[in-house]
């Protein structure tokens, strides 16, 4: 499976520690970075994962990471998401997981439900987050909208979408659209919700309230992240005691 990490952005909101620093670097401990870690970890329950990075910002502090294609959006500090995936347009082939670069969850739900593949596409989402920054209404099974906007939703968007592969040709004639139209300031995820409105598009969701996830924004999430990878060695040491 093909997992594109957009790690482009320049981590505004957590200036001044983001002046000289992408903030997927961070430090959690002194063996592993945000983004170390993820890859890391997808490696270990995918071992044949296609790895993308797209980057922008410090985009040389990413050249020490092996068997990764690398992607570059020379735009970054003008674009937002949508652009840096249409930059990777190429890998939106079968399956794909996006990742948003500054998410740290635990290893069981990378193990559970990141990793496997899926007959149709999704997103992760949190029920139990009632004061969101990008949110998700449902109905039923499947999403109805996610935006920064919403007064009423169901959860929290985690950062981590699952195009499956029958729908892969379909979101990525969208994201072509969306760039042709000069919408390259959008989030990726406004591709998925002007598929649903204009094409009806069968978007579900994946409800991840019982596992522990953060998205890096603010100084607390980074000590949130630190907290997560450090009672995430406890279930990485049961589990190689399983295996041995």
């Amino acid at each position: 499976m093909t997992y594109i990490m957009l790690i482009a952005g320049v981590g505004k909101r957590l200036n001044p520690l983001t002046i000289l620093q992408a903030k997927c670097l961070f430090k959690l401990d002194d063996n592993f970075t945000i983004l170390k870690r993820n890859v890391d970890i997808i490696k270990k329950y995918d071992k044949s994962a296609n790895i993308v990075f797209v980057t922008g910002f410090k985009h040389n502090s990413f050249q020490n990471f092996k068997d990764i294609t690398f992607i570059y959006n020379p735009f970054f500090k003008i674009t937002n998401s949508i652009a840096s995936l249409w930059f990777a347009k190429e890998y939106l082939v079968d399956d794909v997981v996006i990742i948003n670069g500054d998410i740290v969850t635990n290893s069981k739900l990378v193990k559970d439900i990141v990793t496997k593949k899926k007959d149709r596409s999704c997103v992760l989402i949190d029920s139990s987050i009632s004061d969101g920054d990008y949110n998700v209404q449902v109905n039923d099974d499947k999403v109805v909208v996610m935006s920064k906007e919403l007064i009423n939703y169901y959860g929290e968007y985690v950062g981590i979408t699952k195009i499956s592969s029958k729908d892969i040709n379909v979101f990525k004639n969208k994201l072509e659209d969306m760039i042709c139209y000069g919408n390259y300031d959008q989030w990726y995820e406004n591709v998925l919700v002007q598929l649903i409105f204009e094409d009806n598009f069968s978007l579900y969701y994946i409800d991840v309230k019982d596992y522990e996830w953060t998205e890096v924004d603010c100084v607390d999430d980074l000590i949130k992240a630190k907290k997560i990878h450090k009672n995430n060695s406890k279930f990485s040491e049961e589990e190689n005691n399983k295996e041995s």
